[in-house]
C-alpha cells in the first residue's frame, strides 16, 4: 500500500489519523477524482477484485472502476491508515421496489463508539461524504440530502428529490467477505442479464454539479435542475470520457452497449 501514490493520484493533502476529518477529507478527494464506470465490462475484460489488479487499474492506470473495484480499493487504503470497518452488500433499489440480489459493495466505518456508510462506488448516486448510521437523521452534502431510514434489522439508504425521499440500496450489517463479491462481480460482469453489460455508465460529482454520461446522453446535475445533452458519434463519446471524467481510450474505441 503507497499512499503516498493513492494521496497524488486523489490530489488529496490531509492527515492520515483515523479521524471523522480523515475519513471525510478522504472520501470526497476519491470520489471526486477517481470516477464511477463499467467500460471494461463493455469490451468484454475480465473485472479482478485483488488488490494488486484494483490498484494497477484505478491508481497507477487512472482509471475508474464499478463498486466492488472502488470500495475494494477504498477499504485498503481506510485499513492502512488505522480504520476498523466492516465491508458488507446492498440490495440496488434505485427507486424499483423490486427484490433484487445483493450486488452492491459498501463500508461501515467504526468511529469512536458510531458507525458511518462509507461508499465511494455508487453509480447511481455517488455521494461525497460519509454518512452517519443513524436511522433518520439528515446528512446534507452540498447540493445533496441523503439519509438511512430502518425497515425492521435492513437499513435502507435515501436521497432527496423534488418528489420526495427515493430508496436508492438496502442492507444489512453481516459482514461480507472476498468471496461473496467474487460471485456477486461475476454475474454483474458477465451475466447477459446484467444492466453492466447493456449500458454505459460513467458519473464523476463535485460539490455543485454532477456529470453522468448513460450510453450517449450527458446529464449535468445540479440544485436547479438537470440539463441533458446526446452526444452524436463514438468520437464525441470518446472526447467527454476524456474531458469530464478524466478517462481516456485509443480513437476508434466502440463500447458494447445497447442504444
Amino acid at each position: 500500500m503507497d499512499l503516498h501514490a493513492y494521496a497524488q493520484r486523489i490530489e488529496y493533502t490531509g492527515a492520515w489519523t483515523p479521524t471523522l476529518e480523515t475519513l471525510q477529507g478522504l472520501h470526497f478527494a476519491h470520489a471526486t477524482h477517481i470516477p464511477f464506470e463499467n467500460l471494461d465490462v463493455l469490451l468484454r475484460r475480465p473485472i479482478r477484485l485483488d488488490l494488486e489488479s484494483v490498484w494497477a487499474k484505478l491508481v497507477t492506470g487512472g482509471r475508474g472502476g464499478y463498486c466492488f473495484e472502488q470500495n475494494a480499493l477504498f477499504a485498503a487504503v481506510l485499513e492502512a491508515a488505522g480504520f476498523r470497518l466492516t465491508r458488507l452488500a446492498a440490495r440496488v433499489r434505485a427507486g424499483s421496489a423490486a427484490l433484487r440480489p445483493r450486488s452492491h459493495m459498501l463500508l461501515a466505518v467504526d468511529l469512536d463508539g458510531e458507525k458511518w456508510l462509507a461508499d465511494v462506488g455508487f453509480g447511481a448516486e455517488v455521494f461525497l461524504h460519509p454518512i452517519p448510521l443513524k436511522p433518520g437523521v439528515e446528512a446534507s452534502q452540498f447540493s445533496w440530502k441523503y439519509r438511512v431510514n430502518t425497515e425492521g434489522d435492513v437499513f435502507v439508504l435515501q436521497s432527496l428529490r423534488p418528489e420526495g425521499w427515493l430508496d436508492l440500496y438496502a442492507f444489512t450489517l453481516e459482514e461480507q467477505h472476498p468471496v461473496d463479491y467474487e460471485v456477486s462481480n461475476y454475474f454483474t460482469s458477465t451475466h447477459p442479464d446484467s444492466i453492466f453489460l447493456k449500458i454505459l455508465i460513467a458519473q464523476r460529482p463535485g460539490p455543485d454539479k454532477r456529470w453522468t454520461l448513460t450510453n450517449r446522453r450527458l446529464i449535468e446535475s445540479t440544485a436547479e435542475g438537470n440539463k441533458e445533452v446526446t452526444l452524436p458519434d463514438d468520437r464525441a463519446l470518446l472526447e467527454v470520457l476524456k474531458e469530464r471524467f478524466t478517462l481516456e481510450f485509443p480513437e476508434g474505441t466502440q463500447f458494447n452497449f445497447q442504444e
